[in-house]
């Protein structure tokens, strides 16, 4: 809880939400600078790597897997079925769904841009004690889980 001299004159720097957009900025400027050679953004990386262990999803399971709404979520695969990493199928099951695979091409671009995902990651936490980045991320993820029903778009789904 807000302590009440914070409550009763707050400053920006007191403010939680204040410090995830300002890390959500940062986050995603040092994902651009460490993958500016792939033209990937965030969420397409995010719905290469879930359909890459999970092929064969259709794109609502998808939107619901990543956080994103499915509208989001159609722009995302337009982007990355015009460049030939993702290819849309029709499904049996359901004749109004699509189920998304990764192309070649996809899963190699997917594996050529890991390793500059995984320093953009690095470069998050550096400004961190090491012993902390367990600690820091369990935490993020139990503010995650337990806010969860009150995004636009909730997970329902752990695929990743």
């Amino acid at each position: 809880m807000i302590s009440k001299s914070v409550a009763d004159n707050p400053s920006i720097d007191a403010l939680p939400g204040h410090h995830i957009r300002r890390l959500q900025q940062i986050a995603v400027a040092i994902f651009l600078q460490e993958t500016e050679a792939f033209s990937i953004t965030p969420i397409q990386y995010a719905a290469m790597g879930v359909l890459q262990k999970n092929p064969h999803l259709d794109q609502k399971t998808l939107a619901q897997t990543i956080g994103q709404d499915t509208s989001t979520m159609g722009g995302v695969i337009d982007r990355l079925e015009a460049r030939y990493l993702v290819k849309r199928s029709p499904s049996v099951n359901d004749r109004r769904a699509h189920l998304l695979t990764l192309t070649n091409e996809g899963q190699s671009l997917f594996e050529q841009i890991t390793p500059a995902v995984l320093r953009a990651q690095d470069r998050i936490l550096e400004p961190l004690n090491p012993s902390d980045h367990a600690v820091f991320l369990k935490m993020l993820d139990i503010l995650v889980r337990g806010n969860n029903e009150l995004s636009r778009a909730p997970t329902i789904s752990h695929l990743t």
